[in-house]
C-alpha cells in the first residue's frame, strides 16, 4: 500500500496499470506563478534564492498547491554541479549562467574536485528535499534531478550558454582523451550527488541532457550515452527518467539504458518514438511548450490528442520547460485536461 495520497506518477513510472496518465511540467515551480515571482522578489538573484532551502521549497511546492500536478521537482539548477567541483558561475539576468573560469587544459581537469567529495558541498540543495518532503506531507512524490554529465560539460567548456557549443564541441575533437576524464569526473559527481538526493526524499531522478541534440550520433555514442547509462546503472532504489532533448536519433540506444522513463521532446511522433524503443519503458512528453500560446480550447483537444497517440505507458509533460509568459490560465487547462482523462 502506498504511503502517498497521490501515488499515480511512481506508479506509471515504474510501468503499472493506471486509471489515467499523471501530469507534471518542466519548469512547473517557476516564473509563470504569481507566487513564485512574489517570493523570488525578496532575493537579490536567483542563486541566492536557490541556496535558501526554505524558499527552495516554497517554490517546489507552489505548483501543487496552485496546479494540482501529480508531482514535485525540487527547485534547483543543474549547474550547481560544476560549481561543487570548483568553477562557480553567475547567473545573469537575461544572459544566463556565466563561468569566469572555464576548463581549457588536462591540468584544469586534474584540479576539480570531485565524487563524493564534490557532492558534499550541496547541502542546501539536500536540505531543500527534506524541508520539502516534510512539507509535501505525502500529497505526491517528489523528483530530484541533475544535467547529463555531457550537459554539464558543454557548460564547463564553453562558459556560457550557446546556441552551438562550438568551443565544447572542439574540445572533444581536439582533446578527446582530456574530454573523457572530464566526463569521469562529472558522471562520479553527479552519481553521489543523486544518491545524497534519493537518500533525503527523492522518488524518482530525472537526468537532463539538455544539448544532445547539438552533438552528432557518433559524437552522442561516444562522449554521452555512456556516461547516462553509468548513472542509471548507480541509481538503484528509485525510478530513473532521462530526458536527452534533440536526441531523437540515439532513442534506440537510450532504450537500453537502464531506466524507467524516457523523456521526448516535440520533435518525433509519440508512436514513431514507440517503435523505436518497444513497450520496455514508459515515454515522457511531448507538446510544444508554445502549444500553450494557443485559445484554450485548442490547447484541450491537444492534449486529448497526444495522449490517444501515446496511448498507455505515458506519463504527460511538455517538450521542454515553461516559457515564463505562457498564460497560467492555459497551464491550468493543460494539466486539468490529463486528470479529466480516463483510460
Amino acid at each position: 500500500m502506498s504511503s502517498y495520497q497521490n501515488d499515480l506518477f511512481l506508479r506509471a513510472a515504474k510501468g503499472e496499470q493506471v486509471e489515467r496518465p499523471p501530469v507534471w511540467i518542466m519548469r512547473q515551480a517557476g516564473r509563470v506563478l504569481p507566487q513564485y515571482r512574489a517570493l523570488r522578489a525578496n532575493y537579490a538573484g536567483f542563486r541566492e534564492f536557490m541556496f535558501d532551502p526554505a524558499a527552495a521549497a516554497e517554490a517546489t511546492i507552489q505548483p501543487i498547491d496552485e496546479l494540482g500536478v501529480d508531482a514535485a521537482i525540487i527547485f534547483s539548477d543543474i549547474l550547481v554541479i560544476p560549481e561543487a567541483m570548483g568553477l562557480v558561475y553567475d547567473m545573469v539576468e537575461k544572459r544566463g549562467p556565466i563561468f569566469p573560469k572555464t576548463i581549457k587544459s588536462a591540468y584544469d581537469v586534474k584540479s576539480l574536485v570531485a565524487g563524493e567529495e564534490a557532492a558534499a558541498k550541496l547541502d542546501y540543495v539536500y536540505e531543500a528535499l527534506r524541508i520539502t518532503k516534510r512539507d509535501l506531507n505525502n500529497r505526491v512524490p517528489l523528483i530530484g534531478f541533475a544535467g547529463a554529465p555531457w550537459t554539464i560539460f558543454a557548460y564547463m567548456v564553453e562558459g556560457s550558454g550557446s546556441k552551438t557549443f562550438s568551443k565544447a564541441k572542439e574540445f572533444l575533437y581536439r582533446y578527446p582523451e582530456i574530454s573523457h576524464q572530464l566526463l569521469d569526473r562529472i558522471t562520479d559527481t553527479t552519481i553521489a550527488y543523486l544518491k545524497q538526493k534519493v537518500a533525503n526524499g527523492a522518488d524518482l531522478i530525472q537526468i537532463f541532457d539538455s544539448w544532445a541534440g547539438i552533438l552528432s550520433p557518433a559524437q552522442y555514442r561516444e562522449f554521452a550515452t555512456q556516461y547516462i547509462a553509468k548513472i542509471c546503472t548507480a541509481i538503484t532504489n528509485v525510478p530513473v527518467t532521462v530526458f536527452s532533448k534533440g536526441a531523437w536519433f540515439a532513442l534506440d540506444e537510450l532504450a537500453q539504458l537502464d531506466c524507467q522513463v524516457l523523456g521526448l521532446d516535440w520533435n518525433i511522433e509519440p508512436a514513431e518514438a514507440r517503435k523505436r524503443v518497444g513497450d520496455k519503458v514508459v515515454l515522457q512528453g511531448n507538446m510544444d511548450p508554445c502549444f500553450l500560446y494557443a485559445d484554450a480550447a485548442t490547447v484541450k483537444k491537444g492534449v486529448q490528442d497526444m495522449i490517444k497517440s501515446f496511448g498507455p505507458k505515458h506519463i504527460v509533460n511538455l517538450g521542454h520547460g515553461l516559457y515564463p509568459d505562457i498564460p497560467l490560465d492555459n497551464v491550468r487547462v493543460f494539466v486539468d485536461t490529463v486528470k479529466e482523462y480516463n483510460y
